[in-house]
């Protein structure tokens, strides 16, 4: 499945970004979809996760201040980014693949699609 996300740029501290995840592929509703970031010089890692049954995940670092969810009519996913900090900088990626499992959600090697990254940048 092709992945475009959007939605990234510059924002201040503890200011808010809703980022979205949107493809043409009728059978999104099945998938599992997920967001990773990555910042410079460091490991992609996941930030959220939402499943084809709705179950939830998320890094400890952004729970209560980021929200995943979905709308399969638009067959989009979106990340709402709220109370952002400078150390959530990093280029963040959308992925989805119809066959992960709760227990490896978290790990990009669950994940065949990638889309193509949005940079957010928080300014201290």
């Amino acid at each position: 499945v092709q992945l475009q996300a959007s939605g990234g740029g510059l924002v201040q501290a503890g200011g808010s970004l809703r980022l979205s995840c949107a493809t043409s592929e009728h059978t999104f509703r099945g998938y599992t979809v997920a967001w990773f970031r990555q910042a410079p010089g460091k490991e992609r890692e996941f930030v959220a996760g939402i499943r084809w049954n709705s179950a939830l995940s998320y890094a400890d670092s952004v729970k209560g201040r980021f929200t995943i969810s979905r709308d399969n009519a638009r067959n989009t996913v979106y990340l709402q980014m709220n109370s952002l900090k400078p150390e959530d900088t990093a280029v963040y990626y959308c992925a989805a693949d119809q066959n992960v499992i709760l227990s490896n959600i978290r790990s990009t090697r669950a994940y065949d699609d990638w889309g193509q990254g949005t940079l957010v940048t928080v300014s201290s």
